[in-house]
């Protein structure tokens, strides 16, 4: 059972590296030279230390130092050869990693984008991860994976085919040695970092929740006491990770040693050859260390694998990873031949029916709403009615199971979300302020608004007073999330972009929730009246703020 799933997980890697991995046009001629100048550099080295160890051995035979000429040149141009070639790979397959992690991250978050509420039941810190650590992990694919092994594969057989012309035995025993080291000690490598991976995910994982989770209530850990209980649970964890950590570091430390051990061995059997055939007149005492360096060259070119093959295991876990994201289908998807609205009909439901899953009961059972502009619907229901969701079939965050939702008479699913959403605006009760300024965060509706824009939405909301008495007024910025800002604050400032954008239809959405009843009403009154010419959805659960409008909806009790 567990062979199974080892070969699943394996099978499910590479299929997700295929399709996560797979180059661009015209990136494959990026990677092509990044593995000639990787392999050219790695022979440069090779040809340096031969040819330094022949120059060695025959210097001292004390020759004419013009039989030295052809020697001592070549290993000036090996020398520089290796430096550029290096410094030529370097570019190349960085150049290559870094398109390929710009394109992983557009794609990551472009699926992450489509994904919309209620899609995306993983916690922040699991998404934080994928879209970092994961993204980041798999744009070593080429560079630390696949190039340095098509690199040392070329570099072996060169290595081998040079030795081999040098002293047939010697070309064996070069292959024999570099070959077994480039199978085993990756595998060895891959099986260490596999069953460390599988002893520290969980823990790591756990940690990372945990620590997110203190951060995100740390305020509430100390006014509750429990911050000195949060903080040993961390050390804890930490604790218990170390020591993981601690016994695969050993294990990698005897896997480093046995690639040590391999590396004299193999040295000894080139020496043994070499020693051989010079006793027997086969081969020239000068070309003895001329064998021994060359080996010891190539077998630099196996080095990188044990990584590469860490690599290549932490791509595939990775993209499993993302994959899972990016093969999520998105909830609502947009036509492929969408229609247009006519800009001047009304926003509706039809006999709207919708329950989050089979067996569960109605949470809107038969819906009617006509919302034109100018019109002031309010729907005053209890918490848990669904009066949010309804708010999210108007802006097609979810379609209906039953009825349709239509904007000037064009079915919702028959346009695109932009359209839709550009002629319906969703003010939620937990609209996002982003982690910049106040200026900046009421732009987000309209570029081209200028200051004088700006104070006017926020006078709407009676914030224009409290900015003008910042030090940097507009300019301010409001933290993470708002979390600079007061709660009702941060309501008022996602109502004044709300305002401030040319959306046809407005739906507020508990929009007042942090004020206090006089505040909440006048800011009601003074958005009602600024957005005369716009549809006003004002969906709350105090019937006091209802009051200007024109009509009350109750979701709970569908009317014709």
């Amino acid at each position: 059972m567990k062979a199974r799933q080892v070969r699943a997980d394996v099978s499910a890697g590479a299929r997700s590296l295929s399709a996560l991995g797979r180059l661009s046009p015209g990136e494959g001629h990026r990677l092509a030279l990044s593995v000639v100048l990787s392999a050219g550099a790695m022979a440069a080295a090779i040809g340096l230390l031969a040819t330094s160890g022949y120059l060695i051995s025959r210097a001292a035979q004390r020759p004419q130092i013009l039989a030295l000429m052809v020697a001592i040149v070549a290993v000036r141009a090996f020398g520089l050869a290796r430096a550029a070639l290096r410094y030529g790979e370097r570019l190349s397959s960085h150049d290559l990693a870094l398109r390929q992690l710009a394109r992983l991250r557009v794609r990551f978050y472009g699926r992450l984008a489509g994904l919309l509420p209620g899609q995306l039941r993983r916690g922040s810190a699991d998404l934080l991860a994928r879209f970092v650590s994961d993204v980041d992990t798999l744009s070593d694919i080429y560079l630390r994976a696949l190039i340095p092994t098509l690199a040392a594969l070329a570099v072996i057989t060169a290595a081998s085919i040079a030795a081999w012309v040098i002293l047939p035995g010697a070309g064996v025993a070069v292959l024999a040695s570099l070959a077994l080291a480039a199978l085993v000690l990756p595998w060895l490598s891959a099986a260490v970092a596999a069953r460390s991976g599988r002893r520290q995910a969980t823990v790591r994982a756990r940690l990372l929740g945990e620590l997110v989770e203190s951060i995100d209530g740390a305020q509430e850990l100390v006014m509750c006491g429990r911050a000195d209980e949060r903080m040993a649970r961390l050390r804890d964890t930490d604790a218990e990770l170390a020591r993981l950590g601690r016994s695969d570091a050993l294990a990698g430390a005897l896997a480093t040693g046995l690639g040590g051990a391999l590396t004299g061995a193999g040295l000894l059997g080139v020496l043994l050859v070499g020693i051989a055939a010079v006793r027997s007149g086969a081969l020239s005492g000068v070309l003895l260390a001329a064998l021994a360096f060359l080996f010891l060259a190539a077998y630099e070119s196996v080095v990188p694998l044990p990584a590469a093959a860490r690599s290549i295991r932490l791509c595939s876990a990775a993209s499993r990873r993302l994959q899972e994201v990016c093969d999520t289908r998105a909830a609502v998807t947009d036509p492929s031949a969408p229609k247009t609205p006519s800009g001047a009909g009304e926003l509706c439901a039809h006999g709207v029916r919708l329950r989050y899953g089979a067996g569960e009961p109605w949470v809107l059972d038969g819906l009617e709403l006509r919302l034109a502009r100018g019109d002031r619907v309010a729907v005053v229901d209890p918490s848990g009615a669904g009066k949010s969701t309804l708010a999210e079939l108007l802006v097609r965050f979810r379609d209906p199971d039953e009825g349709r939702v239509t904007l000037d008479g064009v079915d919702a699913r028959e346009i695109t979300q932009e359209q839709l959403r550009r002629a319906v605006l969703l003010c939620g009760q937990d609209a996002h302020l982003f982690n910049t300024t106040i200026r900046e965060n009421l732009l987000l509706a309209r570029r081209d608004a200028d200051e004088r824009d700006l104070l006017a939405a926020l006078r709407e909301v009676e914030l224009d007073g409290w900015v003008a008495g910042l030090p940097d007024g507009l300019d301010t910025f409001v933290g993470d999330d708002g979390e600079l800002l007061s709660g009702g604050q941060r309501e008022r400032i996602a109502l004044a972009r709300a305002l401030l954008s040319d959306a046809r239809f407005v739906i507020l959405d508990e929009p007042t929730a942090h004020l206090d009843a006089q505040l909440a009403r006048r800011v009601i009154a003074n958005v009602l009246g600024h957005c005369e010419d716009r549809g006003i959805l004002l969906i709350t659960h105090d019937p006091q703020l209802a009051g200007d409008c024109q009509r009350i909806l109750h979701v709970s009790e569908p009317t014709a």
